[in-house]
């Protein structure tokens, strides 16, 4: 999806284009919203090392611990869980 200026919104996450692409969002979006610089602040509080570990432990709680079936709305929410958890452990590699 493009905005009004014709840039994409998405970033292309593969290594190759991760800082000219970071950077460009930064260009355009100079401020974070209070909400965001809130959850910024409370993963640096909290690490985002720590962090990651906990959302680990409770997606393999949930897939590999569990007696509960999972359907594909489980399924995408753990995904998301990885997601959010594999994005912890690069703030952790990038500080």
């Amino acid at each position: 999806m493009r905005n009004s200026n014709g840039q994409s919104m998405y970033l292309d996450l593969s290594p190759d284009h991760k800082t000219d692409n970071t950077q460009n969002v930064l260009k355009v979006n100079r401020q974070l919203l209070p909400s965001q610089a809130e959850l910024i602040d409370m993963i640096m509080f909290e690490g985002a090392t720590e962090l990651s570990k906990s959302l680990k432990l409770i997606h393999d709680l949930a897939l590999y611990h569990s007696d509960v079936g999972i359907n594909e709305v489980e399924k995408s929410a753990l995904f998301s869980l990885k997601i959010l958890m594999e994005n912890f452990e690069r703030i952790a590699r990038e500080v």
